[in-house]
């Protein structure tokens, strides 16, 4: 199991605002290239997002759908990865004075991935996640204070 977090400097629902705006999810999931919902739903319970995976010159399509939905406190999503089968990405917003405190916690579900996991397979997730947390708090900071994002 991959656990990691990052302290982000603005309040909780700065945050959330960008983890309910799925046109946003490529801006900081590592590895995603063109995101979208597939409807309006994101990010209720059963709703799925759509976004390329580029690794180098490999491309193939993904998705992910929410599994747990606690706003804005908790997100857990499944995530599809075709072949590589599936993983459980579940994202802990605590509030942390004025911030947040972001928790990741990640581990493969089904197919290599998930027979397959090891602590050389939670390195590399660490890896991943020190990237898209340190991604997802330049977004959130990027924005105005208070700021709603297309779909929150």
């Amino acid at each position: 199991m991959a656990v990691r977090h990052q302290l982000i400097k603005r309040p909780p629902a700065d945050v959330w605002a960008v983890l309910a705006d799925g046109s946003r999810y490529a801006d900081w999931v590592v590895g995603t290239y063109k995101s979208h919902p597939v409807d309006d739903a994101w990010p209720a319970l059963g709703s799925k997002i759509e976004y390329l995976v580029r690794l180098g010159p490999w491309q193939a399509s993904g998705h992910t759908v929410v599994r747990r939905h606690e706003p804005p406190q908790r997100l857990e999503l499944e995530a599809f990865s075709g072949p590589l089968g599936t993983a459980r990405i579940a994202v802990e917003i605590n509030p942390w004075g004025e911030d947040t405190l972001v928790v990741v916690d990640e581990h493969p579900l089904t197919g290599p991935g998930g027979s397959l996991h090891n602590g050389a397979v939670d390195a590399l997730i660490q890896l991943r996640h020190r990237s898209m947390l340190r991604r997802l708090a330049d977004v959130v900071e990027g924005l105005p204070r208070g700021a709603r994002t297309a779909h929150a």
